[in-house]
């Protein structure tokens, strides 16, 4: 997390138009809910399809389950904002033609096992190849769809730390307060000034 940015919006629009290949749409999936439900690396690659897709659709909120949790000391529930869920649709639609979705598959399967997830490197991989393909400066890392995720909610709810701290899914504020050190630069912007 250390070093790590936020993407901008226009950072965001690059990304998301540079997926491409055979796993696109299983990228673009997990760049899009990294973002939007602001869940860690390793939580999004622990879920399954059954975690996301009930009743031939997408669910209204996902839930990570403990053992999968930094910590492991309680689950996290989070809504799914609809770009999410029109993701995982198309994501699903591409594995049911292929006849893998299993309720018990994991999501983001690998191409090599469908009974493992890729890995948290597979997951930096992926992104650092975009990220250079698209010039982006700066220090981008898997984690930098959580920060940007708490970038918005922290603009969203008025700077109310307390209520991004439940958004993020923290336990202690500091927690909070060290995603936000990206602010350092609205800082360094008025020392430049």
């Amino acid at each position: 997390m250390t070093g790590c940015k936020p993407l901008t919006d226009k950072e965001i629009q690059g990304i998301l138009k540079a997926f491409k290949g055979k796993y696109a749409t299983r990228d673009k999936c997990l760049f899009i809910l990294g973002l939007k439900a602001g869940f860690r690396i390793s939580e999004l690659l622990s879920l399954t399809v059954g975690d996301v897709w009930q009743f031939g659709e997408a669910v209204d909120a996902v839930t990570v389950q403990r053992k999968n949790m930094k910590g492991k000391h309680r689950s996290r529930t989070v809504p799914l904002h609809i770009e999410a869920k029109q993701a995982i649709r198309s994501w699903i639609m591409e594995l049911s033609e292929l006849g893998y979705t299993d309720k018990e598959s994991f999501l983001f399967q690998s191409q090599k096992s469908l009974n493992k997830s890729i890995n948290r490197q597979q997951a930096h991989n992926i992104l650092k190849k975009i990220v250079n393909n698209n010039k982006i400066k700066g220090k981008v890392s898997t984690h930098s769809m959580r920060k940007t995720f708490a970038a918005s909610m922290y603009d969203r709810l008025g700077g109310n730390i307390f209520k991004v701290k439940e958004a993020m899914g923290h336990i202690s504020v500091n927690s909070t307060v060290s995603y936000l050190s990206f602010k350092q630069d609205e800082i360094n912007n008025a020392i430049l000034a």
